[in-house]
């Protein structure tokens, strides 16, 4: 099976901004922007296929907006520079993910007749052997 073309986003395509992050962080929660706000514009890339684009921005669900512009928060870590990292890694996770052409839709298909009569026929076989495992009349 051939592999996907993997896509790598170019940093020019990218826009960082640094938020307060929320939840439990000590003194530094109020004083400094650790958590990472991505936005990728992929209804603007020039990487992307028109069906890769499509599948992504499908992926994304409420992460894109209607303008198709992928915005996701990294907020994990205590530094700006894993938070960026995370970021990083899952916009080029959900990339990979969208890179990969859904499977043909499967073929309904209906067993032949033979093949029918034949495991009717082994299932009255087996039924048959079950009935002679009852108890023996000593009559």
């Amino acid at each position: 099976m051939d592999r996907p073309t993997l896509y790598r986003i170019d940093e020019a395509e990218l826009s960082e901004s640094f938020v307060r992050a929320s939840g439990p962080g000590g003194q530094n929660v109020n004083k400094v922007s650790t958590a990472v706000e991505l936005r990728f514009d992929a209804q603007a890339s020039q990487i992307l296929p028109d069906d890769v684009r499509a599948r992504l921005i499908r992926l994304a669900g409420s992460r894109a907006t209607k303008d198709g512009v992928i915005v996701l928060l990294a907020q994990t870590y205590r530094t700006q520079e894993r938070n960026r990292a995370d970021a990083r890694a899952r916009l080029q996770a959900l990339v990979n993910r969208a890179s990969v052409p859904p499977p043909p839709p499967r073929k309904k298909t209906r067993p032949s007749r033979a093949a029918q009569e034949k495991r009717l026929s082994a299932k009255s076989q087996r039924g048959e052997v079950k009935k002679l495992r009852g108890r023996i009349d000593r009559d």
